[in-house]
């Protein structure tokens, strides 16, 4: 059996100390049928030669304009197979990490025109209760974002990343 080729990201789960409010990018992927509508948190792919916070460091300047310092907990683990979800993959490892920050307004590095070109069209501050209330077409991911975000504010942060499904 050959070697499964799965692309390898970081995401932030940027939340602010404020209002509890979690920043996520919609991505907008043209799909036969209609247009896909996911809201994920900012991030990215892992370059070759990079380490995992030195990717988020990266990403999180170049989508929303946000500095990180420090070590942010890595919390969660995300290992999707499938060959719909990554184009010119067999999957994605997407590695979360968990940034509290104030309330800032999103503008990155990237322009419009770069963003568009992987896939981001906008930028959202979410209520948690509104993720898990929403009843719109768009998605989440993960797709119970609601639910593992409610678990982090309950149970506090795992010892090791907790491994989260599509």
């Amino acid at each position: 059996m050959p070697p499964v080729n799965l692309r390898h990201a970081v995401r932030a789960l940027l939340l602010d100390e404020e209002g509890g409010h979690i920043l996520l990018c919609r991505f907008a992927f043209a799909r036969p049928g209609g247009t896909l509508v996911v809201w994920a948190a900012p991030g990215g792919g892992v370059e070759s030669g990079e380490t995992l916070l030195g990717a988020l460091r990266r990403e999180l300047r170049e989508e929303v304009g946000l500095a990180l310092d420090g070590e942010p907990p890595h919390v969660w683990h995300q290992v999707v197979v499938d060959p719909a979800h990554a184009p010119g993959y067999d999957g994605v490892v997407n590695d979360y990490f968990l940034v509290r920050t104030p309330h800032f307004a999103p503008r990155g590095a990237l322009t419009d025109e770069q963003l568009a070109a992987e896939n981001v069209t906008g930028l959202r501050w979410w209520r948690p209760e509104d993720i898990r209330g929403y009843r719109g077409r768009d998605v989440f991911s993960p797709r119970d974002l609601g639910g593992l975000l409610a678990g982090l504010d309950s149970g506090g942060l795992p010892e090791t990343p907790v491994p989260v499904g599509l």
